[in-house]
């Protein structure tokens, strides 16, 4: 990758198509919602892997190149004249295999209050009552205790995020993360991206707050979920009260372990509301 590549990853409901949406007004950047890039990526580790026969004529350096090439051949048109930022949550839990293939790559990982990530996805659920979201498999008997219930499995879409991020928080390859609370980014976005630009090592950019633009209509359209990938054009917090019951909002109160300093024995950089 000519300038560099970077990753977007963490928790969904936490700000990466917002922080995409902002990174992209620099010219020198090219960031947006996940790409196709990451299930490419997993199929053909699939595809390579032993349940494959033929597996066995692919040596290791082929595998990487195939790899590889998947970031190549998809940017071709991009990388000569900016840097990229992939998204995808699963960037977390595959860090090692990254590292081996872009040594200079880090992980901008978006982080919120569990809590908040059920109570938004409860809401766009509720916003689209005449839908019936991909993100439940379009069923259509559910009520907000089986939504919750399997978004936070470990194969659901918040659990594996959630053990995805933890694992990549702990691991060896700790020192390429940084973690951007969603408040800190809605409350204090110039004060956020200049820390972002710091740890990638790039020179900051006057970035207009008051003027966000990002369009994801068809796909989230597709899914069934309107408005999944939908940005206000100001960068703003919003106070606001839960649509969940008690009991399952307060299930996940504590569930901020990034946020507890003894627990961060790597030192990754937590960009907070309080810095």
């Amino acid at each position: 990758m000519q300038n560099g590549l970077h990753f977007i990853s963490g928790l969904p409901r936490s700000g990466s198509t917002l922080l995409a949406a902002i990174l992209r007004q620099n010219p020198r950047l090219h960031a947006g919602m996940s790409s196709p890039v990451g299930s490419l990526f997993m199929a053909l580790q699939g595809a390579m892997s032993r349940r494959n026969e033929a597996a066995i004529f692919i040596d290791e350096m082929q595998k990487r190149e195939i790899l590889k090439g998947v970031f190549d051949n998809y940017y071709h048109a991009i990388h000569p004249t900016k840097m990229v930022l992939d998204t995808n949550r699963a960037w977390c839990s595959k860090l090692p295999t990254l590292v081996k293939l872009f040594p200079e790559a880090k992980v901008i990982c978006c982080v919120r209050h569990v809590p908040w990530i059920m109570d938004s996805l409860e809401r766009l659920i509720r916003q689209n009552a005449f839908e019936l979201s991909g993100i439940f498999n379009f069923e259509s008997l559910n009520t907000v205790y089986t939504r919750v219930n399997r978004l936070a499995t470990s194969d659901g879409l918040v659990g594996f995020a959630i053990d995805a991020l933890r694992e990549a928080f702990w691991g060896e390859n700790a020192s390429r993360l940084i973690l951007v609370g969603y408040e800190a980014l809605c409350k204090d976005p110039s004060g956020t991206l200049d820390q972002i630009y710091d740890f990638l090592g790039e020179s900051r950019f006057a970035h207009d707050f008051e003027n966000v633009e990002y369009e994801a209509d068809d796909f989230d359209l597709g899914i069934g979920t309107p408005n999944l990938h939908k940005v206000r054009r100001k960068v703003s917090w919003l106070e606001r009260e839960t649509v969940l019951p008690p009991e399952l909002f307060n299930r996940f109160a504590n569930d901020a372990f990034w946020m507890i300093p003894e627990l961060n024995t790597h030192n990754v950089p937590v960009i907070s509301p309080r810095g």
